[in-house]
């Protein structure tokens, strides 16, 4: 007996026993009841669609509507593509041109072969026209840079047709060449000493000279015109030559280091904000002083900590300091010779991540600490980096971190990989310099090493050198002026040079295209002169007897004469007094109290003049009363006595009737 089974789900039934005869006939796989069936009755014939049901497709389509939805393939016509390649082939020279395709290439290549004839049609048009490339305009070379200095085009051989880069040495030095921005100058002047100490803040918006005639100059590109005047010039140090300079990290404060013993540091404008405390000369333990004891030789900020600095001295101790604890210092650097005895620090430096503190000795080492542990012993120590007894006057790190570059009075100028820091990379030598400030840095890009060169004997001018640091070949050299050279800034963000001279020029070099502000802001600014204003002197010709219309006043002085013209009230030009009283005043019509205004409006219906006089006002009325009396002659007649009085002759004597004394 069979009985239906129904599953259903809503409105959705099915039938299990429909499927009773094909389940048996079919093959089953599996065991159980998972099993898997087999259909061989799922197979559908494809027809092949005719043009005809096609072309009867589309006019339906065509009919309802539907024609615009979806998108259509593209067609592309191969025919009509080579067409214009053999036209654009055609048009070029014939001597390089391609030959054209025949209509017995097959069709389906077409398309593959189209565009390896566009390509070899592009490589054609490049190779053939050179004329079609408009060349660039000339550079404009400046008349100080050297002949010779190694001159090169503003075109850089990138990549060759392979892709890869050329390796000659003439081609790197053209290509270093150009990022110098050297085509234009500006010249500052400091005053008529050496300028042996310059900087710049972060945001390239002022520069700030010092010389070893005491005197600061602040720069403003901002503020100033093709004059190039200072706006300031001040000696924070009074009589000591200012050694270096160098701005915050924020650019908010400066560092000043000078020949004496306490550095200071100033404000944007100028304005002293702290000093360091100098220490006792008479204790020959420099850690149990407070302060330096004897002259300042150098000093730098921190690259990261604001308010961090650090100074070396005479004494043969480097200190860091804290900007809001002037009174003491934070740590102590003690430099030490090779056999104990203390040497003096020249220069130091801290590394770009401020992790390093170097220190370039007079006896030619140079020593380094590590800034996150104390300063006892060095991290890195190199004996006889320059030579003996010979100092050194600047220590730079690269942009990166792994080189350093050291400049010393031994006209050397040298590179250290701190990798291996036993010898150096490179050496140039025959540098000569004449001042303990001479410095050296890495260009923005770390492509180069700038550094200045002092006027010989028998030279015209001194020069600023550019070293390559792969090659450490001389890229590019300028001269100058006919002086020495003595600091040199390349500002990263400006992509200017500032070189400080001898003879009391500060000269800035720039591009126009590769530079920004800084210079540029000035040469654009007219000079206005100042408008003199003419005054006339009259002369004063005194005439003692001349008649008052005709004399001349004497000259008087000016607090005299503005005392007089004040009690002018014309020439004062005196406001109106307040109303003290109802005399006189400007509501005098009105009343100025209020005992008249209630007399003229309510007491009397007659007009109260204020401004007479009392008794006139009164004896006004003295006939009308006896003639008419009406309050008080009246009340009295009756009571009231004769009135006698006595008469009395002017032309007589004394009256007889006088007692007489007794």
């Amino acid at each position: 007996m069979n009985v239906k089974k129904v599953i259903s789900f809503g409105k959705i039934k099915t039938d299990l026993t429909k499927y009773a005869s094909t389940s048996s006939s079919s093959t089953v796989e599996g065991f159980g009841t998972f099993s898997k069936q087999i259909s061989q009755n799922n197979f559908t014939d494809i027809n092949e669609i005719n043009p005809e049901d096609e072309e009867e497709t589309r006019s339906l389509q065509e009919v309802m509507g539907m024609t615009s939805f979806g998108k259509k393939a593209k067609c592309f016509d191969v025919q009509e593509m080579l067409d214009n390649i053999t036209k654009t082939v055609r048009s070029s020279k014939p001597v390089h041109s391609v030959p054209i395709l025949g209509e017995q290439i097959h069709k389906s290549d077409n398309a593959s072969s189209a565009i390896d004839e566009k390509k070899k049609t592009d490589r054609t048009n490049i190779d053939i026209e050179p004329s079609s490339v408009v060349p660039p305009n000339a550079k404009h070379q400046n008349p100080s840079i050297c002949d010779q200095a190694n001159n090169s085009d503003d075109d850089d051989d990138d990549e060759d047709e392979d892709g890869n880069n050329s390796d000659d040495s003439e081609d790197r030095q053209n290509t270093s060449s150009n990022k110098i921005p050297c085509s234009h100058e500006v010249e500052m002047h400091h005053g008529l000493k050496a300028v042996i100490a310059i900087a710049a803040d972060p945001s390239g918006a002022r520069l700030a000279s010092g010389s070893v005639d005491y005197d600061v100059c602040f720069w403003d590109f901002a503020g100033m015109d093709t004059s190039l005047k200072s706006f300031r010039t001040l000696q924070p140090c009074e009589n000591h030559p200012i050694k270096c300079l160098q701005y915050s990290m924020t650019g908010d404060v400066i560092l000043v280091v000078s020949g004496a013993a306490q550095a200071k540091v100033l404000d944007r404008d100028g304005f002293e904000k702290c000093e360091t405390v100098k220490g006792d000369q008479y204790i020959t333990d420099m850690a149990r002083t407070k302060g330096h004891t004897a002259a300042l030789n150098s000093g730098c900020w921190h690259p990261y900590t604001k308010e961090e600095y650090m100074t070396c001295s005479q004494d043969s101790t480097c200190r860091i300091w804290i900007l809001y604890k002037p009174r003491a210092h934070k740590n102590l650097i003690k430099c030490r010779a090779q056999n104990g005895v203390k040497t003096i620090p020249t220069t130091c430096s801290y590394s770009r991540d401020g992790s390093v503190v170097a220190c370039g000795c007079a006896d030619g080492s140079i020593q380094m600490w590590d800034h996150r542990k104390n300063f006892v012993n060095t991290s890195l120590l190199l004996r006889g980096a320059h030579k003996p007894c010979s100092e050194i006057s600047s220590l730079s790190f690269s942009y990166l971190g792994n080189l350093l570059a050291s400049r010393g009075c031994d006209d050397t100028l040298k590179l250290w990989d701190l990798r291996s820091f036993k010898s150096p990379i490179f050496t140039a030598n025959d540098l000569f310099s004449r001042y303990d400030t001479t410095d050296c840095m890495f260009s923005p890009d770390d492509g180069m090493v700038i550094t200045g060169e002092s006027l010989r004997k028998g030279q015209t001018s001194g020069r600023v050198l550019f070293f390559n640091t792969k090659t450490f070949d001389l890229v590019n050299q300028i001269c100058v002026t006919n002086s020495h050279v003595i600091k040199t800034l390349w500002h990263p963000k400006l992509n200017q040079i500032f070189v400080s001279c001898g003879n009391g020029v500060v000269k800035t070099y720039y591009d126009p295209k590769k530079s920004l502000r800084g210079a540029k802001l000035c040469v654009v600014k007219s000079h206005h002169k100042q408008k003199h204003i003419e005054i006339m002197s009259t002369q004063q010709i005194i005439t003692p007897h001349a008649l008052p219309l005709f004399r001349q006043d004497r000259p008087k002085s000016v607090r005299k004469q503005m005392e007089k013209d004040r009690l002018d009230p014309v020439k004062s030009h005196r406001p109106d007094l307040p109303i003290t009283s109802g005399q006189g005043g400007r509501v005098a019509s009105s009343g100025g109290t209020l005992s008249s205004y209630v007399i003229r409006n309510l007491g009397l219906s007659k007009r109260i003049e204020d401004d007479q006089d009392p008794r006139e006002a009164i004896l006004k009325y003295a006939k009308d009363a006896a003639e008419n009396p009406y309050w008080i002659s009246p009340a009295y007649q009756k009571t009231q006595p004769n009135t006698i009085f006595q008469s009395e002759n002017e032309d007589d004597g004394p009256s007889s009737s006088k007692k007489q004394k007794t």
